[in-house]
């Protein structure tokens, strides 16, 4: 951070509202550019530390590079807590903006530089209305969500203590900008991943009478399985599975001795999980039998489905409305969203909510969230700012121009 920006950080309660969101800006697309992967983020958890002193905010390192501050501790209000993810997917950027990553093979396709930069303007402006605020809140910048159980590690590390209450959002492209949803119930799946490995016999590909033939018993699971929510579970539970991958290398006159499948698996209903799980594993086996071949199934929970408690969803549904006005609820999209998030693990141990806010303004962000020509949409910061801020119980700015989004 240079020594001006530190410096204006510590004035923060002379900064006006515009002040704070040209620096969320210029902090969001510092973040862009030095991106890094779940558990690496050292320079990430640096660059928040640092604002954070600037602010004068306290904070403590939770779960390597995560973060927790607080603020008005001492308030006799509700203890609430705001979250933003700051991980980076492995992914080359190809978004052409004069930001981009400077790293290889590394980029911020999810929009967590944007979480991050909205909650450090909410940190920024509370830290200036401290006095102000109801109760206290404890901000949470987390590491690893993208398949890394961040969430997870941070509750084993003590980031809920004191909280009454949580709330999380994500930018979504698939929405229209200036609306969001944030339903009662599930707002996204649940997930999973599962692994096959059909072991057979290789031979001559002239002779496959010799062989068992692993990559025909993997054609034939891959169909099998793909029957399993047109067949085996009712239309009215949204699930997927997915066969992603089928890896079987080997000469054009080799068959080989064995054969390796990869897949995805997303729930809305938690209960499904162990039937969907229990299906893949006895549709495998029982297919691989017919071919002489052995299936060794592995299949790996990664995160519950992200489902919200009613009254702070209402809660967050009023903040959003006050912010984008009543048409403000996007009726487009079915929900759950099949998409899942490891903020499930914050609303398993505490009541809070989540919402997916609409990105796309026609001006180019529309490109989905894990494509490499994603870009966030700045203009999404000062309306979480407020969001956030309402949630907190802080005083917004009065001025025409903070209320343009």
């Amino acid at each position: 951070m240079r020594i001006e920006d530190a410096e204006a950080l510590r004035r923060g309660q002379q900064m006006g509202w515009d002040d704070v969101m040209a620096d969320a800006i210029s902090f969001r697309r510092e973040l862009h550019q030095h991106p890094e992967l779940p558990w690496e983020e050292e320079q990430t958890a640096a660059r928040i530390r640092s604002r954070l002193d600037a602010l004068g905010i306290e904070w403590r390192a939770c779960a390597g590079t995560g973060t927790v501050a607080k603020l008005a501790k001492d308030a006799p209000g509700r203890h609430v807590g705001l979250r933003a993810d700051i991980d980076a997917l492995p992914i080359n950027e190809a978004s052409g903006r004069d930001y981009s990553s400077t790293h290889d093979g590394c980029m911020h396709a999810c929009g967590h530089d944007g979480h991050s930069a909205a909650l450090m303007s909410t940190a920024t402006w509370l830290k200036a209305n401290e006095d102000k605020l109801p109760g206290p809140v404890t901000l949470l910048f987390q590491p690893a969500e993208e398949g890394g159980h961040g969430a997870k590690k941070m509750i084993e590390d003590g980031a809920l203590e004191g909280l009454d209450a949580i709330f999380g959002w994500h930018n979504w492209p698939a929405i229209a900008f200036g609306k969001a949803v944030c339903p009662d119930g599930a707002v996204m799946a649940g997930n999973g991943t599962f692994r096959i490995t059909l072991q057979g016999a290789g031979g001559h590909a002239s002779q496959p009478e010799n062989t068992r033939d692993p990559v025909l018993a993997a054609s034939a699971v891959t169909m099998a399985l793909q029957q399993i929510i047109a067949r085996r579970i009712t239309p009215q539970n949204a699930a997927v599975v997915s066969v992603t991958s089928i890896e079987a290398p080997s000469g054009e006159t080799v068959i080989p001795d064995s054969a390796k499948l990869a897949g995805s698996i997303r729930i809305a209903d938690p209960s499904d999980r162990a039937r969907i799980d229990q299906m893949i594993t006895e549709i495998a086996t029982a297919q691989a039998a017919a071919y002489g071949v052995k299936a060794d199934v592995e299949i790996f929970p990664r995160y519950d489905a992200t489902i919200n408690h009613g009254d702070q969803a209402g809660e967050m549904r009023a903040a959003i409305a006050a912010d984008l006005g009543a048409d403000w609820q996007f009726d487009q999209l079915p929900l759950p969203i099949m998409a899942s998030e490891d903020f499930s693990y914050y609303l398993k141990e505490l009541p809070g909510a989540f919402a997916l806010i609409g990105a796309d303004d026609g001006q180019g962000h529309h490109e989905p969230c894990h494509s490499p020509r994603y870009d966030f949409n700045d203009r999404l910061l000062p309306i979480v700012t407020r969001i956030y801020a309402r949630l907190a119980g802080a005083p917004l700015p009065d001025n025409s121009t903070a209320q343009q989004t």
